[in-house]
């Protein structure tokens, strides 16, 4: 998605499905914590119907609205954490298993220095 989009121009739009089918109305964006880049939507799904999570970055702004590549029924079935709260990563990586989408493995621990190896000695084992 275009990344110079002001969030706050997405509230209140229209969004669809990639088969083009209206999923709903854009209620929330919720923004990268580390980046500040909009990353999700909260799309009110109906009058009486909960708000589903969608990523914005596989999504485009098409002529005003929101066009979501993943089928409606999915977007429904995204897991409900509610809305006005922030994601935890947590939930975020739940979001994304949920459209396939991957991730970036977290960087691997650093490497620590536990000891000796098992057969070498140094000058303080050596001591009698």
């Amino acid at each position: 998605m275009q990344t110079d989009i002001d969030p706050r121009n997405l509230i209140g739009r229209k969004a669809f499905d990639r088969n083009g089918t209206k999923i709903g109305t854009i209620d929330e964006v919720y923004l990268d914590d580390a980046t500040g880049v909009p990353e999700w939507a909260a799309i009110r799904t109906g009058l009486f119907s909960r708000d589903a999570f969608v990523p914005l970055e596989p999504s485009e702004l098409v002529e005003g609205s929101l066009h979501i590549p993943f089928d409606r029924a999915l977007i429904k079935d995204a897991p409900d954490f509610g809305v006005g709260r922030h994601l935890s990563p947590e939930q975020e990586l739940q979001l994304y298993h949920h459209y396939g989408l991957d991730v970036a493995s977290p960087p691997p621990p650093p490497d620590r220095d536990f000891g000796n190896v098992a057969g070498q000695e140094t000058p303080e084992d050596t001591r009698g």
